[in-house]
């Protein structure tokens, strides 16, 4: 072999192992930029909850992790919410939204039935009707700023039928549940869509 081709093969190899050098970099910074990403994501815009207890049985099962937001939101009947509610308990809760500010609830704990502005509520997410009353009397109205929240597993949920809990003020939201991320087999919307 020529002195020309040795030098030519040790100027290819130290090429090649320059564009080899510069893939990996490439790679690196790409993997960077998308964990910084996904950190600015969960920190400001999305949150991953866990959650804890039965009290949404059948929709959210204990241990089910979701992905929740608070981005422009405004509490809507029939959402699933996080909130805390401190004096209660120091870990977050979720319930979902029977009625917001306004609104007068009442329920027939004999017919297991909720009416809201005096409408019987389709609720084909419960486990079953609503037998438990807790400390809830009569007909109650939504002050304004807040909602009132009630678990699907409704016999086994401490909500706002609870003088503990109450009615929820809608600055003790951490947000809305967008979608169950974990175990796979419950991965999608919580709302049946």
């Amino acid at each position: 072999m020529k002195k020309t081709d040795i030098r030519n093969n040790k100027k290819a190899a130290a090429a090649g192992e320059k564009s080899t050098r510069g893939e990996i970099y490439e790679w690196i910074q790409c993997l960077v930029f998308a964990l910084i990403f996904c950190v600015v994501m969960f920190v400001f815009l999305f949150r991953l909850v866990d959650v804890v207890g039965d009290s949404m049985n059948p929709t959210l099962e204990d241990g089910d992790k979701m992905v929740v937001s608070d981005l422009f939101y405004k509490p809507k009947q029939g959402d699933i919410i996080i909130f805390r509610k401190d004096e209660y308990k120091s870990r977050a809760l979720v319930k979902r939204v029977i009625a917001t500010e306004g609104q007068t609830v009442e329920i027939d704990f004999t017919k297991g039935r909720v009416y809201v502005d005096g409408e019987l509520l389709d609720e084909p997410y419960i486990a079953e009707p609503t037998k438990n009353q807790i400390d809830f009397t009569g007909t109650q109205i939504v002050p304004e700023g807040c909602v009132f929240v009630m678990g699907d597993n409704r016999n086994e949920s401490a909500d706002s039928r609870d003088s503990r809990i109450g009615m929820i003020d809608e600055r003790l939201i951490i947000g809305k549940v967008l979608l169950t991320v974990y175990p796979l087999n419950h991965m999608g919307s919580p709302y049946g869509d």
